[in-house]
């Protein structure tokens, strides 16, 4: 839409000239005149042929080309020479002065449009390339400005005859081939769609817009620099590479700037970057906007600026820059400024990153820049105005023609690293190829070439298309949008060790090669102030494992806090978005970076409790043995043998399994040890308390057996107390069975009581079961109780009633307060309580039933005596 616009105020601007000039001349006479000379014409003595055709006078001024010559087929060119034009005030009353130039000559500009000349002087010395037929030039100043460059475009289609003829075939012999220019996008874009509407080809040798590889719109346009999506794509990857994700973006304000920043952002938003700022300006605005461009990024955070930016426009920046002292900045630059020699007298962007054309080398081309002799200076205008302002700035003196331009070190003299260069002397060689495949017939290894072949441009656009040589090392191609192969070499500005600034070749970068093997970096890069650290460019800096990424609200991705992972949440990389849990026998280190094996806990022999608990059950089955023995060895004295000896030795005997059983819930739970301790301990402990009962029982019926006609004693002699304990352990014997057969324990992990580790124990597999094992023990205990309690009161010593009481007093005691404890009591401990319930009753019975007896069988002997048993005195 801008360039239409200007287009439009171009054509209406001039539309207003000629109204305004034709009231001029009606004013003083001209017209007559004119109108006069027009009728002479049309009647003159070549009239008859002239009759049917209309003798056209251009009202406008021509520009003279910068430099010409005549030739069989003539190729246009276009470069910005100088950089500003001279402003044209209308007052619509007199005829407009010509438009002109004005400012400093671009050095490099001049040299890129005397390589053009070098090029074609080259194909009209060449016996192979167009042979007998000479190629001309037409090469105009466009003062980077749009009118002139539109001015120029139309010049070029109309040729430099101020007087042509219309008719059948009219203006085709003024036509110029093809042509190559201009070096801006916004200057390329605005003289293609001229030349795209008379199929002129146009070969771009700097304009890189993404914009123009559409067809659609710029459908003769052609390039031998890559486009900008390529090299967007590549500073992208470049960023992403180094590690930065929060950068300055600057740009001009122009189809070059725009439309290539607009490709770097979206690129560089599918890498993850993220821009603190994006900022444009043009070299005629105001210095307030470029004042405020420079204090962002004086301001700014991040340390990396991207500039999508013409020379003209970074220079003016660059200057602005240097007047006040700003934090390092790593420049990260464009092909149309990072290979500019003239951009390196700013020290402060040492370090500048940046990808440029390949260098070429051009044999000839130096000793051709350097041959400018006083006269051939002296007939150019333009070489003219270099010739002193490259002396005038060395010598400060007046120019005679005695100057040595072999003295001068500037970009024109400067063919140390052909970039831009060869990709005009390029675009000149592809126009030519593109002439010679219209107009020769290769016939035997040899080209025969006729130079009055008139060819329309449409066809040198058609054979433009086919083209496909090499030149210089380098294949020179088009595709179908008009471009070619992107080759790019990764440049870094580099102090020397005189101090002064460098351009060094760091790597490559092609995008014909697969993905992810385009870019490649091959030696060392220093970085801003001289460093070899990469500098950090970051909005907040990385999240270390163990933790996660959450956005600060109202900013960019870039921008965000590292949140610690929740428990049982692991990250194992950097800049980690989400945390997840570990599998469920694993838990997450103290960092959360990576998952352990949880550790298996459960109550072993190696630690202290389960020492203790194994030294009391293995003390008490000693105890339990050692009290058999005792009894043993008195089993012949009155008090063991008015105990029930038989009864006795059976009940040491279940208590010393009881106080054993105690040891198979010490250790890893397996699928025998957890069959066998629930198993273990319900018979035992049946075994016991049914010992205990018979023992209760015997005691209550011997005291009825005294009683005048009873004969009680004869139901409830040994046979019938045997019968009793086996019946009462065969019950819980059954029930034991019945469990292991249907729903045994079994070991099992328990990962709910504690998140970090793991508790190996033995599940019930059938609570019922567990639960109906240990209600019968307590019923049985109970039962004892009471009948215990019953007989407590009963006369002589012999009588162990009471101390059966206590011991199920006790014993029931433990086991009522078990119950809330076992429920509890997590992981480990659970087994602790469980066997300390055991021993705690098993003690509890043999101390209560048998110490006093081993008291007085071995400190009392005196009282172990039939008389004494039998007085009615307590112990």
């Amino acid at each position: 839409m801008k360039i239409s616009s200007v287009f439009v105020c171009l054509i209406l601007s001039l539309t207003l000239w000629v109204v305004n000039s034709a009231i001029a001349l009606n004013s003083s006479g001209d017209v007559l005149k004119q109108s006069t000379d027009l009728t002479e014409e049309r009647t003159g003595a070549e009239g008859s042929t002239e009759a049917s055709s209309v003798k056209c006078k251009l009202q406008a001024t021509n520009r003279l080309p910068a430099f010409s010559m005549d030739g069989d087929y003539v190729i246009g060119g276009v470069f910005s020479i100088h950089y500003y034009k001279h402003t044209v005030n209308h007052n619509y009353t007199t005829k407009p002065e010509p438009q002109r130039c004005k400012g400093s000559i671009d050095y490099s500009e001049l040299r890129y449009s005397r390589a053009m000349v070098f090029a074609i002087e080259e194909i009209n010395n060449s016996t192979e390339l167009l042979p007998g037929i000479t190629l001309g030039y037409q090469i105009h100043d466009s003062c980077a400005s749009v009118p002139i460059a539109v001015h120029a475009a139309f010049q070029l289609l109309n040729s430099l005859d101020p007087v042509f003829y219309t008719g059948h075939k009219c203006s085709q012999f003024g036509k110029v081939m093809a042509i190559v220019g201009e070096s801006g996008s916004t200057l390329s874009i605005s003289m293609s769609r001229i030349f795209g509407s008379f199929n002129i080809p146009q070969v771009s040798h700097f304009a890189t817009c993404a914009c123009l590889s559409d067809k659609q719109q710029y459908p003769s346009f052609f390039r031998t620099i890559p486009s900008d999506q390529f090299q967007a794509d590549a500073l992208a990857k470049l960023v992403k590479h180094f590690g930065w994700t929060w950068i300055g973006a600057v740009r001009s304000d122009s189809d070059y700037g725009n439309n290539g920043m607009a490709s770097f952002l979206k690129a560089a938003q599918k890498e993850g970057i993220c821009v603190e700022y994006s900022e444009s300006f043009y070299r005629t605005h105001p210095r307030s906007r470029i004042q405020r461009v420079a204090g962002i990024i004086r301001r700014s955070t991040a340390t990396v600026v991207v500039a999508f930016v013409a020379v003209t426009e970074l220079s003016i920046l660059l200057e602005e820059l240097s007047l006040e002292p700003s934090p390092p900045r790593q420049w990260i630059g464009s092909e149309s400024w990072v290979t500019n020699h003239d951009m390196l007298r700013f020290s402060f962007c040492a370090g500048a990153v940046g990808f440029g054309i390949q260098k070429s080398v051009i044999p000839g081309l130096r000793e051709f820049l350097l041959d400018l002799s006083p006269s051939n200076v002296a007939a150019s205008p333009v070489l003219t105005e270099f010739w002193e302002d490259a002396f005038n700035s060395m010598e400060k003196r007046v120019c005679d023609g005695t100057e040595d331009i072999q003295t001068v070190q500037n970009p024109y003299t400067d063919t140390s690293q052909l970039r831009i260069t060869n990709m005009v002397y390029k675009a000149v060689y592809a126009i030519a190829h593109a002439i010679h495949n219209a107009v020769c017939q290769d016939t035997n290894a040899t080209a025969q070439c006729d130079k009055f072949t008139r060819i329309e441009s449409n066809k040198v656009l058609t054979q433009l298309k086919k083209v496909y040589f090499s030149q210089n090392g380098y294949d020179v191609s088009f595709d179908a949008n008009g471009d070619p192969v992107a080759r790019y070499e990764l440049v870094n500005w580099q102090k020397s060790e005189s101090g002064s600034i460098e351009m060094v070749t760091v790597g490559r970068y092609d995008a014909s090669l697969p993905e992810g093997q385009e870019f490649s970096i091959n030696r060392n890069l220093t970085w801003v102030d001289g460093g070899t650290q990469v500098p950090v460019s970051v909005c907040s800096d990385s999240c270390p494992p163990g933790t996660r990424k959450v956005l600060q609200k109202g900013k960019p991705i870039c921008c965000y806090d590292c949140i610690p992972c929740p428990e049982g949440e692991i990250s194992n990389a950097t800049d980690s978005t989400d945390c997840f849990p570990c599998p469920k026998e694993f838990w997450p280190t103290t960092k959360r970076d990576t998952c352990f094996p949880k550790p298996v806990e459960f109550l072993s022999f190696d630690e202290v409790l389960g020492i203790i608990l194994a030294a009391f059950s293995v003390g008490g089955a000693f105890l339990a043995i050692i009290t058999a023995a005792v009894f043993f060895c008195h089993r012949t004295s009155p008090i063991v043998r008015a105990n029930n000896s038989e009864l006795s030795f059976l009940l040491l005997f279940s208590l010393t399994l009881c106080f054993l059983c105690s040891l198979t819930f010490i250790g890893a739970p397996s699928d025998w040890s957890c069959r066998l301790r629930h198993t273990a301990f319900g018979i035992t402990f049946v075994l016991c308390i049914s010992c205990v009962l018979g023992k209760t029982i015997v005691v209550l019926m011997a005291f009825r057996a005294t009683l005048p006609g009873s004969n009680v004693m004869k139901w409830f002699g040994p046979p019938q107390q045997r019968m009793t304990v086996m019946s009462f352990t065969f019950i819980q014997i059954l029930i034991c069975t019945i469990w292991l057969l249907l729903r045994p324990p079994f070991p099992k992990k328990n990962l709910t009581i504690y998140k970090e580790r793991i508790i190996l124990e033995c599940a019930l597999g059938s609570a019922i079961g567990f639960w109906v094992v240990l209600g019968y023990i307590g019923l049985l205990a109970v039962f004892c109780f009471v009948l215990a309690v019953l007989a407590r009161k009963l006369p002589d010593n012999f009588n162990e009633a009471k101390m059966i009481t206590f011991s199920m007093l006790i014993f029931c005691a433990v086991w009522i307060t078990f119950i809330p404890a076992y429920v509890s009591s997590p992981g480990k401990f659970t087994v602790a309580v469980e066997i300390f319930a055991i021993l705690a009753s098993s003690f509890g019975l043999i101390l209560c039933i048998f110490a006093p007896k081993c008291f007085i069988i071995l400190l009392k002997p005196e009282k172990n005596t039939k008389k004494h048993l039998m007085s009615k005195n307590q112990f």
